[in-house]
């Protein structure tokens, strides 16, 4: 026999209303009770009638995620992530890739070649703060990133300048003290790499020790060859640094991938830190100490802004710029034998 909504809210203790908030997520539920409810929803097998809904509301239960890159690992993991959380909802996720492009990132905020989307989730790298938010005024959107929206959009995002601040301080922790920075990227607006970079900096001068523009190299993408390039150039140097803070994981892997082709020690000539905590990296030779974001709170926090911004009548719902907590985890590329520990940092949420 079908169950009905009447049904779960029976079997979780709470009112059919209540059901129907997690179903729907068009208002904000106690975890505790969203996973009672969802522990009912699947012991009774309840199915709602989407297409009636959907219908009733005007809504098409589809969502849209642009991300630049789709082959980016951190990016990849992300996605799977949203997807999982979408489905919690009954909703469908369209995934596009951007490339950084503008005019990519401009049509999929405007809704170009007609409107299929409740909603759309974007990291943009291309477009400038006011552009994000000048497209189709009734298209609920939600920003990944550090692109502020100046107050007029949902922003999920991680501390990049105390994040980079932490990795660095860690490296200097270890008696380094020829720091070299892999990841500044002056071509993209994206701001990205200008908070990781001004981390590493706060870092080093706190620690008195003056940054230096030859330690800190440009990379045309956030890629293992572009991190295995710049490493190659900073040995052939003449003052090779001890330790290296890389922007992204992929970066680190392909520092990792240079210092053994120049048979270069990782950990005893050369420390190595990454950022995102991306899976190839908990499986290298060493295993990469690395900023891990927590992704999957990233995944819920903007799905759920999302949500609120869709079922917000004339889009009433203020806008909300959250700070998703990050976590420092060494591992072999820093410390020698060393399991996933969280040496001095917490945490961090300012959101």
């Amino acid at each position: 026999m079908t169950s009905s909504l009447k049904d779960v809210a029976a079997l979780a203790g709470v009112s059919p209303r209540t059901v129907s908030n997690v179903v729907s997520g068009s208002a904000r539920v106690a975890a505790e009770t969203r996973q009672r409810v969802q522990a009912a929803i699947d012991e009774l097998g309840y199915r709602p009638n989407l297409a009636a809904r959907s219908l009733r509301a005007g809504r098409t239960g589809i969502i849209g995620l642009a991300v630049p890159e789709l082959h980016s690992p951190y990016f990849a993991e992300l996605a799977g992530l949203l997807v999982d959380e979408a489905r919690h909802r009954s909703w469908t996720v369209i995934i596009d890739q951007t490339l950084g492009d503008a005019e990519a990132e401009r049509r999929l905020l405007t809704g170009h070649g007609g409107r299929v989307m409740d909603g759309l989730i974007i990291s943009p790298w291309a477009l400038a703060p006011a552009q994000l938010t000048s497209g189709a005024p009734s298209l609920p959107i939600v920003l990944l990133g550090e692109r502020s929206p100046q107050g007029l959009a949902d922003r999920v995002a991680v501390d990049n300048v105390a994040a980079a601040d932490e990795a660095t301080t860690h490296l200097l922790s270890l008696g380094r003290r020829s720091i070299a920075a892999v990841g500044l990227q002056p071509h993209l607006r994206n701001g990205t790499a200008d908070q990781r970079a001004a981390g590493y900096r706060r870092a080093l001068r706190r620690a008195g020790i003056a940054p230096r523009t030859e330690r800190e190299r440009q990379v045309d993408a956030l890629h293992r060859a572009d991190g295995a390039r710049a490493m190659a150039a900073l040995l052939d140097s003449g003052a090779p640094p001890d330790a290296v803070f890389a922007f992204s994981d992929e970066l680190a892997l392909g520092v990792l991938h240079a210092a053994h082709e120049r048979g270069v020690r990782v950990p005893d000539d050369l420390a190595v830190v990454g950022f995102d905590d991306i899976e190839d990296g908990r499986y290298g030779r060493p295993t990469l100490t690395t900023v891990s974001p927590d992704k999957a709170q990233i995944a819920r926090v903007a799905l759920q802004c999302l949500a609120d911004r869709i079922y917000s009548p004339d889009n009433a719902v203020p806008p909300a710029d959250l700070t998703i907590p990050h976590r420092l985890v060494v591992r072999g590329s820093t410390v020698r034998g060393s399991a996933d520990t969280e040496p001095s940092s917490q945490p961090r949420s300012t959101g």
